[in-house]
């Protein structure tokens, strides 16, 4: 399975209110609709966790999951995202990091 993981914060600018309620509505259902998606998560991060600080503030604000079941299906639809339709992401974005994960052993 793969997985992405984008962790991210919203532009000083940003209504966080008006924010959640497109996110948590119109913008998971289109992610959970996309071609090729098993599963997708959406969090708000609440703390960091360090040995120094059990409570840190953590440097992102939010983070979504998007799971593909293979490797295969995630480059043949993941990639071919219109160029348009990532850049109006990134745009309601600061600090975005997509991190691509192989999942070697998963429990549920």
């Amino acid at each position: 399975m793969i997985r992405v993981t984008l962790l991210y914060n919203l532009p000083d600018t940003t209504d966080e209110a008006e924010f959640l309620k497109w996110r948590l509505g119109d913008h998971q259902v289109e992610n959970a609709s996309m071609p090729g998606v098993t599963k997708t998560d959406f969090a708000q991060i609440q703390d960091q966790y360090t040995l120094d600080d059990p409570h840190a503030r953590a440097p992102y604000r939010f983070i979504t999951t998007v799971e593909y079941p293979d490797r295969e299906t995630f480059e043949k639809y993941f990639y071919d995202e219109p160029r348009e339709e990532m850049e109006k992401s990134f745009a309601m974005m600061k600090d975005p990091v997509f991190l691509i994960n192989e999942i070697l052993v998963s429990t549920e």
